[in-house]
């Protein structure tokens, strides 16, 4: 191995680290370079993103500012990836990401100062095979590596990404798959005990995980003794196949995750209530969250919520919502 420069690479703590983590967390750091990431959110992380981000943006890339802010004085680069589609999907292939994951490097760039470079590769799965290797390969070239310091990195973190993604499908929760897989932690399969209701919660990753702008939802209905679902648990197959109900599929791949996941869990037995939490001022979620309504009313009995978060939203507010609505179905199972 040629000798090169070890850098600091940061990774915000926001997007898609809740689900691409894996793979670019261990590619670096296999290539020797330390990761550095940004800390659980924050009021003080909120609030530098709110400042530093336009006025109209949705919480979640208000969030990845401020995380990015936060990182900019730590790290010698900043992995801050153009995110474009990971997979040729929908309308003749068309399945992106919203335009805000597409700007987003050049959004960041913008914003804030001081500001390290950018690793900013432009990341379009249409093509597996070439798309995810040219992307690899772009990363590791402005790190100082050759190809195959590369290909034996990529090789380790695809299969990271590939024990993460079978531990979710096992049934954990995003964060302790994390913690799993990156951390070595031994034991996160779920409890052997009994629950009452089982909820399932959709939405992005990226806000139904960060437990700071989700106002500690999934906690709180751990608190509440409930079995807890998401779509990330599910395959790739078992959510497609939820596409061939809807008459067209959106443009964004998360957008459609959330939806094909909702159709499942509606008509999964054993599901007691949904929960959607969606972020205020995003686009597309706000027509995720109507779609979803609609399919519940027409194809499903099961009580659905619908909770959008801001930087305004606090835990006592969607506490009460959490409790009364399992109050209900609790009033619901024993009225049977």
């Amino acid at each position: 191995m040629e000798d090169f420069a070890l850098y600091k690479v940061g990774i915000p703590r926001s997007l898609a680290y809740y689900f691409y983590l894996p793979l670019w967390k261990t590619f670096i750091t296999e290539l020797g370079h330390e990761v550095v990431e940004s800390p659980p959110t924050s009021r003080d992380i909120l609030d530098r993103g709110v400042k530093e981000a336009v006025n109209d943006a949705c919480i979640p890339i208000k969030l990845y500012h401020g995380h990015a802010a936060y990182l900019a004085q730590r790290c010698d680069m900043l992995f801050c990836p153009r995110l474009v589609s990971v997979r040729k999907h929908g309308d003749f292939g068309t399945e992106t990401f919203c335009p805000k994951f597409l700007g987003l490097p050049d959004m960041v760039r913008l914003a804030l100062n001081p500001l390290p470079p950018l690793i900013d590769v432009r990341i379009d799965l249409k093509e597996p095979r070439s798309g995810l290797w040219d992307a690899a390969c772009e990363v590791g070239r402005q790190l100082g590596h050759d190809q195959a310091e590369i290909k034996r990195a990529l090789r380790l973190a695809q299969a990271a990404q590939r024990d993460f993604r079978s531990l979710c499908q096992q049934g954990v929760l995003v964060p302790d798959a994390l913690e799993a897989v990156l951390n070595g932690k031994k034991d996160c399969t779920k409890p052997a005990f009994s629950h009452d209701l089982t909820i399932a919660v959709v939405g992005y990753p990226y806000v139904i995980y960060d437990p700071y702008i989700n106002a500690g939802l999934l906690k709180i209905l751990q608190q509440e003794g409930v079995n807890i679902v998401t779509q990330d648990m599910l395959s790739d197959r078992v959510l497609n196949r939820e596409s061939k109900g809807l008459p067209k599929d959106l443009f964004w791949y998360f957008s459609n995750r959330v939806v094909y996941g909702g159709m499942h869990f509606m008509k999964k037995p054993g599901i007691n209530g949904m929960i959607h939490v969606t972020a205020f001022a995003c686009g597309p979620d706000s027509m995720v969250d109507r779609l979803l309504e609609i399919q519940v009313k027409r194809h499903s009995k099961i009580p659905y919520l619908a909770i959008a978060v801001d930087e305004h939203t606090g835990e006592a507010g969607v506490r009460t919502r959490v409790e009364a609505f399992l109050d209900m179905l609790r009033y619901q199972r024993r009225g049977r």
